[in-house]
This record gives C-alpha cells, structure tokens and sequence, in this order.
C-alpha cells in the first residue's frame, strides 16, 4: 500500500494546475489503483491525483450504488471536449474539504477525451451524477476547487471551517 494522503484544503498544492501525462506506464497504473483504494476507503466517488500531492492530470472515479457491483473508471489526461448548455445541480462534496458541501450547477451532459490506465484512447459521453462528478476532479486538474463555483461568501466560509477543522485533527 502506497504511503499517500489525501491533502485538506486550504493547501496551495490543490490551486496548482496539473501536467499531461507523457507515457502510461506501470508507475502511473500503479498511482492509479491506489488512487481508487484511498477513494473507495475514504467512501468517495471520485478523486484527482493533486488531492493526493502528485500534479499529474490522472483521475479516478466510481458512482455506482453502494448495493451494486463496483464500476471503477480510470482517466489519463481527460479532456473536456463538449459541455451541454442544460444544467443539474448536484450537492457537492469533496474529500479534500471533509464535512463541507454546497449546491453546484454544472453542465448535465459532458464529452470527454482520456486515455486508459492502458493508453487506450477514448471519447465518451457521461451524464447525471457522472458528469458533475468528472467535471468536479477535472477542475482539480485545473487547481479549482468546487468552492470556486458558489459565492464568495459561501466559499470564505468553508475555507474558514477548514482552516479550524486542520488545526484542531492534525491533517
């Protein structure tokens, strides 16, 4: 088991912008599956490589239902390529803001480009819960948090809380 740690915001790592992954090798399917055992341990659906300190553009995500099979989704380098203009709103969490949520809007239907934890390319539509989920871990990529997307007010707040939350259980 990998010695990583998801990062608790407010960290400056989670505001940077991560880099394209050159080659998919074994160190980058190992980060991957990793990835998915702190996701699924921690009880979240997704989860972003910067959340855990590496700047690498690598994704992992599973929403399915808790009583059904697992459907883990590994992405390389994913890319939004379209966004529809009808909306959902979603109440959103995050691992590394634990405890804080707030309703987001964002596009219902998005198309991605990515690469497997093979290297296989693909372009694929995700909607509902999945699309709000991978739009969420893609603006980890982008050193953007879900905070960003509700006013300002709100946002203060949370980072307030969290700044209180870190100093009281030593994150």
């Amino acid at each position: 088991m990998s010695n990583l740690k998801i990062i608790i915001a407010p960290d400056p790592r989670l505001l940077e912008v991560s880099k394209p992954v050159k080659e998919v090798n074994n160190d980058i399917k190992n980060l991957l599956e990793d990835m998915l055992q702190i996701m699924y341990r921690s009880n979240g659906i997704g989860l972003a490589a910067p959340q855990v300190g590496v700047l690498k553009r690598l994704v992992v995500m599973d929403c399915s239902d808790k009583n059904t099979k697992k459907k883990p989704l590994k992405f390389v380098n994913p890319e939004i390529l379209n966004l529809s203009s009808d909306k959902s709103e979603f109440e959103e969490g995050c691992l590394s803001l634990p405890t804080q949520y707030a309703k987001v809007e964002r596009p219902s239907n998005i198309e991605v480009e990515y690469k497997d934890e093979n290297g296989n390319k693909y372009r694929k539509s995700f909607s509902g819960i999945e699309a709000t989920c991978l739009q969420h871990e893609i603006d980890h990529l982008n050193g953007k948090l879900f905070v960003d997307h509700i006013s300002k007010l709100k946002k203060n707040r949370i980072i307030k809380k969290l700044e209180k939350i870190k100093k009281t259980k030593n994150y």
